[in-house]
């Protein structure tokens, strides 16, 4: 993995070259008060990346798939229970041609009705893209374009229901990327920058909206490592928010 200076980058780990992943996340560095996270304790699979961000106090998810040709990620989907909350993106390479997203291509496929089954469960639908285009070019002669790079968004939702194609990219690689915008709150926490004075009226006020704050914590239904995430991620905003209000 290729590390860059202004990018973090998430992969999954591995002990032997079987499984060896084949998928990866980049995330510019400017986005990183979203606090992203590698969720390898709900999603364990060297070819899907689960990754958690926090927007506007909201924990949500994306997922980045690689789908071989045996389709080994959608099998683990299909044979894995796996229970997400607020997922707003599926997307990567499936390898799959289907004349649901490819008009040039004339034929259905029973994987493709298994990958929308799989993409309902997590309420998502198809995006269709605003321009369409081929997102696989063939490098061999006499063989056509194709589109198996796909996105699936969450259902319902206005501000998230269509993506783009990069189809200049092609020239430099033989993917075009996806590319959709996710609406991001305009809020970023300076706490360096901040500070409270010992024994000063802005500490008291501080320590009294920080311990109601943990009053306050539903602590009833911590049933999986997730709601206890979730939890602690509320718990971090309401007393960075305390601190920022108090804080000079």
């Amino acid at each position: 993995m290729t590390h860059y200076p202004s990018w973090l980058s998430f992969a999954r780990t591995y002990s032997n070259q079987l499984d060896t992943p084949r998928v990866l996340v980049y995330i510019n560095i400017h986005l990183s008060f979203l606090r992203f996270s590698l969720q390898n304790n709900i999603i364990n699979h060297k070819d899907i990346l689960l990754i958690s961000f926090i927007n506007n106090y909201i924990c949500s998810f994306i997922i980045n798939v690689y789908s071989d040709s045996s389709h080994l990620a959608l099998k683990y989907f299909k044979n894995t229970e796996v229970n997400i909350n607020n997922l707003l993106i599926i997307t990567g390479d499936f390898n799959i041609r289907d004349n649901l997203w490819d008009p040039s291509f004339s034929h259905h496929s029973s994987i493709s009705d298994d990958l929308i089954i799989i993409a309902n469960s997590f309420n998502l639908d198809l995006s269709t893209p605003t321009n369409p285009t081929p997102t696989r070019y063939s490098d061999t002669e006499g063989k056509a374009n194709s589109v198996i790079d796909l996105m699936f968004l969450r259902s319902g939702t206005t501000q998230l229901n269509n993506h783009s194609i990069h189809s200049d990219w092609h020239l430099s690689s033989d993917h075009a990327p996806l590319t959709v915008t996710i609406p991001i709150a305009e809020e970023y926490i300076t706490l360096p920058k901040l500070s409270i004075s010992k024994k000063s009226k802005e500490e008291a006020a501080f320590v009294k909206e920080a311990t109601a704050v943990i009053k306050n914590l539903n602590t009833s239904n911590l049933t999986d490592s997730v709601k206890l995430e979730n939890l602690v991620d509320l718990f971090r905003s309401r007393i960075e928010q305390a601190w920022e209000k108090n804080a000079k």
